[in-house]
C-alpha cells in the first residue's frame, strides 16, 4: 500500500483545510472573552488527557475502538500547537514548509495512514476541550478522520497563546504497528501443606489479554513467570509459556515473590505483576 501513500497525503490535507473556518466559528459576536493567567503545564496535560478521552467517546458511542495514546503523537501534536501559538499562524502547513507527514517520517516513525486535525477557540480551561470536540464532531471531514476505522493511535496536543488566551488544539491520528503492551492478570496463589511439616505447595494461576485496536493488534503469545526467595535475585520459573497455572514447592521461614508478566506477538509486554507468599 505505500504506492497510496503520496495520492492519500493530499486527499487528508485538502480534506482537513476547513479546520481554520471552525476555528474562528467558536466566538459569539461580541462575545467578551476574559484573558487571564496561562495554564500551568498540569492544566494543559489534564486537558489533553480529557480531549483524549472525549474524542474516545465520540468512537465508543459509534461502536467503534478507541483508538491506543502514543507518547510520540502526543509530543508532535503538541509541538504542533506550540509552533502555531509561537508563530502565529493556523494551518497544517509549517512556515518552514512541512507537514505532519514530514515530521512524523523525520522522526523515523512508522505509519501507513495517517490524518491531522487541528481547532482552535478561547474558551476557559474548564470548556475548551468540549468546544474543539464540538467543532470537529460538526465538520465532516474531520469527523470522518475521528471515526476512521483505519487508525489506531493517536496524540492530542494543546497550546495557550499567554496573550490572548486563545487555544490551538492539534490531534494527530495514525495506523502503525502494534505498540501496546499485553496485559496480565495474577490470581490469588493457593497455599497448600506439602509432603512434609516444613514445605508447602502453591498454585499459581493467571490469564492475560492483548489490548484490542481497531487495526493490527498482534494477539497474545505466551507469559513469562518468575519468583525470587528472600529478596534475592529473579530466576525464571516459566518462559514463553502458554500456561495459565502451575505448582511450585516452598519452605516455611522464606519469603516468597513470584511475578507475572504477559507478551503479545509484536513482543509488546506490561509490567511485571508480582504476588507475595510469606511463610516466615
Amino acid at each position: 500500500m505505500a504506492f497510496l501513500v503520496p495520492a492519500l497525503r493530499r486527499r487528508r490535507l485538502a480534506s482537513l483545510a476547513l479546520a481554520a473556518i471552525l476555528g474562528l466559528a467558536v466566538i459569539a459576536p461580541g462575545a467578551a472573552i476574559a484573558v487571564t493567567a496561562p495554564p500551568d503545564e498540569a492544566a494543559v496535560s489534564a486537558a489533553e488527557t480529557a480531549m483524549v478521552a472525549a474524542l474516545n467517546a465520540d468512537r465508543t458511542a459509534k461502536g467503534l475502538v478507541p483508538v491506543r495514546v502514543d507518547a510520540r503523537l502526543m509530543a508532535i501534536a503538541r509541538a504542533r500547537s506550540d509552533d502555531m501559538v509561537a508563530q502565529d499562524y493556523f494551518s497544517h502547513v509549517q512556515p518552514d514548509g512541512r507537514n505532519v507527514f514530514d515530521v512524523l517520517t523525520a522522526q523515523h516513525i512508522t505509519w501507513y495512514n495517517a490524518g491531522e486535525i487541528i481547532a482552535w477557540n478561547a474558551f476557559p480551561m474548564d470548556s475548551t476541550v468540549a468546544a474543539a470536540d464540538y467543532q470537529w464532531t460538526h465538520s465532516a471531514g474531520h469527523d470522518a478522520i475521528l471515526m476512521s476505522t483505519s487508525y489506531n493511535y493517536v496524540g492530542v496536543g494543546l497550546a495557550v497563546d499567554p496573550d490572548s488566551g486563545k487555544k490551538v488544539w492539534t490531534a494527530v491520528y495514525l495506523r502503525g504497528p502494534d505498540r501496546t503492551p499485553a496485559r496480565a492478570t495474577v490470581y490469588t496463589p493457593k497455599v497448600v501443606s506439602g509432603p512434609t511439616s516444613t514445605t508447602r505447595y502453591a498454585k499459581l494461576s493467571w490469564t492475560g489479554y492483548d489490548v484490542r485496536l481497531q487495526v493490527y493488534t498482534s494477539g497474545l503469545r505466551s507469559y513469562s513467570v518468575q519468583r525470587r526467595i528472600d529478596g534475592g535475585l529473579w530466576a525464571n520459573v516459566l518462559v514463553g509459556t502458554t500456561l495459565h497455572s502451575t505448582t511450585v514447592k516452598m519452605y516455611l521461614g522464606h519469603l516468597y515473590e513470584f511475578q507475572f508478566v504477559a507478551r503479545d506477538r509484536a513482543g509488546n509486554h506490561g509490567n511485571w505483576v508480582t504476588k507475595v507468599i510469606d511463610l516466615r
